[in-house]
């Protein structure tokens, strides 16, 4: 197997393993037990499965790790094509991934806000209800202020995808229009919260984009450069 294969192959499965846990920790982790706009509903829930919420955190961390190192993968991938915007792309990465893992700070907040620990006991129930889901919201603007370094790093990676000549054309352009919907969303959640129409083009783009190059690396590789 080429060298270009091997590094090919590693980044697809980095990039698997990034879904694999990403998802099941915020649908089935996360989400399920947080109901909007019901802070002592949500608390209620936090606290009676409070394994299954301590698993949604552990899986976010353990995702970004695998994030980074897919992005990794893909700078030695593609340093070969433009050494200078490999690098941007893994700083732009790496900003997203920091941002990532400290946010979910506000989930461990939220759990320890619903504990009933006895130093708590100062506040009043409904006190530390409001303030377990303040941090939730907290953790949902924090995650789109991640977003804006995970839709600029899709540029540089579409682009050099595009140019390198051993990765498919058309995925490098998905990527590159994939950056455009993702920064829209962006800019949508915290200037336009209520228009929501255009998540109905970045969501199903973002999979195919991100999730079509995840299985182009992971079953055909690359060429070996040249």
């Amino acid at each position: 197997m080429n060298t270009n294969n091997k590094v090919a192959r590693l980044a697809g499965l980095m990039y698997l393993l990034y879904f694999l846990t990403t998802i099941p920790a915020d649908v089935f982790g996360r989400d399920a037990l947080i109901i909007a706009g019901d802070a002592a509903g949500t608390a209620v829930n936090i606290t009676a499965h409070a394994w299954q919420f301590r698993i949604s955190f552990v899986g976010d961390i353990v995702s970004y790790v695998f994030f980074f190192l897919a992005a990794w993968a893909l700078f030695v991938l593609l340093k070969p094509v433009n050494k200078n915007l490999a690098v941007l792309l893994m700083l732009l990465n790496l900003g997203g991934v920091a941002i990532a893992c400290m946010n979910d700070l506000n989930l461990v907040a939220a759990q320890l806000l619903s504990s009933g620990a006895e130093y708590l006991n100062v506040f009043q129930t409904g006190q530390l209800h409001a303030l377990a889901l303040f941090f939730l919201d907290l953790y949902d603007n924090v995650y789109w202020i991640a977003q804006i370094f995970f839709a600029a790093w899709l540029f540089p990676l579409g682009y050099l995808v595009f140019k390198s000549g051993y990765l498919p054309k058309i995925l490098g352009i998905i990527l590159m229009v994939h950056f455009f919907f993702w920064t829209t969303t962006f800019f949508c959640h915290f200037l336009f919260p209520g228009f929501t129409a255009v998540t109905f083009i970045s969501y199903p783009l973002g999979f195919i984009a991100e999730f079509g190059l995840t299985l182009w690396l992971l079953i055909m590789g690359a060429k070996e450069q040249k």
